[in-house]
């Protein structure tokens, strides 16, 4: 059953898509190139609408016929629609960044009355954090909203986004299949179909982008699987799994921190940025990319049931490298300076 609904998602996907590229433009949702676009042509953007709302319906109509018990998730799929709404209006006619996110935090917030929040922070040498529910619930606010916008930041070169959800979707998808958990198999399974068929259009050189209505959807999805997975394994192994948005978002900070900007600035210090920068390559870009997260999901698969502690120790280590890796200004430091002229 859940095969068939994924290729109804993906055939609805399919053909969205196809119309949305023809019309865009009669609508006005066209991306403009500008300073920091790593394309040179102007591209329909906002087709998230597309494999959002496939995803959406056949989710809905799984719901309503109670298939594998879905029933009693309806409100899961309500959230998304609310952060997905968020982003429909923002492509079609510009939402600010503090609506958006009282959005999410709406949407987070239906959630946890619902019972999904991160009720742990897992096992440390032996004992478990438990987290109170006065620190449960905004603890959960702040991890999902957080997520959300850091996966949407990754959605700057073509078919970025949607691949590395994929890998971390595709770990959620296992993980629940092995624990028999009917949310995140059905979740994780159609939202993949849904971008996957999107992906065909989103691939170098992209004809069409996903805008906000795609990239903060998708990025709350994950979070949802993310949060839901703990009930099976450990935090620090769901870190690893959706890693590479947090480290890129965690390294932009710091980097802006120490140049003294505004860590909400805008600026092109990204890691797919700098690794164009390097290879002016937008599919090695981007595969090299897909390849960190996937070594990160794996090692989070294989730390699933293995003590928080030494896993924060190693992704402590990965993450001091990546932020020398993705350093731009360890070349000017090498440079030596000249001396003054006596």
């Amino acid at each position: 059953m859940i095969f068939i609904l994924m290729l109804i998602t993906f055939g609805i996907t399919l053909v969205c898509t196809i119309l949305f590229i023809k019309k865009a433009p009669e609508f006005g949702l066209v991306d403009i190139p500008n300073e920091r676009s790593m394309h040179k042509n102007p591209i329909p953007r906002g087709a998230g609408t597309c494999f959002v709302s496939a995803m959406l319906l056949v989710s809905f109509t799984a719901v309503f016929f109670d298939l594998n018990r879905l029933q009693e998730y309806y409100y899961v799929y309500v959230a998304i629609a609310i952060v997905f709404i968020a982003g429909l209006l923002d492509d079609y006619a510009g939402l600010s960044p503090k609506k958006k996110f009282l959005f999410i935090i709406f949407a987070t917030l239906l959630l946890c009355v619902k019972g999904i929040y991160i009720k742990s922070l897992g096992h440390y040498i032996g004992y478990e954090i438990d987290l109170p529910l006065l620190i449960a619930i905004p603890f959960t606010v702040f991890a999902i909203t957080g997520f959300t916008n850091a996966l949407n930041l990754t959605d700057g070169l073509d078919g970025l986004a949607g691949t590395i959800s994929m890998v971390m979707m595709g770990a959620f998808l296992w993980i629940g299949y092995v624990n028999h958990d009917e949310l995140m198999i059905m979740l994780s399974a159609v939202s993949m179909a849904g971008v996957a068929a999107f992906m065909i259009f989103n691939w170098h050189p992209a004809r069409v982008f996903m805008g906000d209505s795609g990239s903060l959807t998708l990025g709350f999805i994950v979070a949802i699987l993310a949060v839901r997975a703990m009930n099976f394994i450990e935090p620090m192994a769901v870190l690893f799994i959706v890693v590479l948005p947090v480290l890129d978002t965690f390294i932009v900070m710091v980097r802006r921190k120490q140049r003294g900007l505004s860590i909400f600035s805008a600026d092109k210090t990204h890691m797919h940025h700098i690794l164009y920068k390097r290879y002016e390559d937008i599919p090695y870009t981007v595969i090299l990319l897909v390849y960190i997260q996937i070594a990160f999901t794996i090692i989070g698969v294989q730390l699933r049931h293995s003590d928080n502690f030494m896993s924060l120790i190693l992704f402590g280590i990965l993450f001091f490298i990546m932020l020398n890796l993705f350093d731009q200004r360890i070349k000017r430091r090498k440079k030596p300076k000249k001396k003054r002229s006596e």
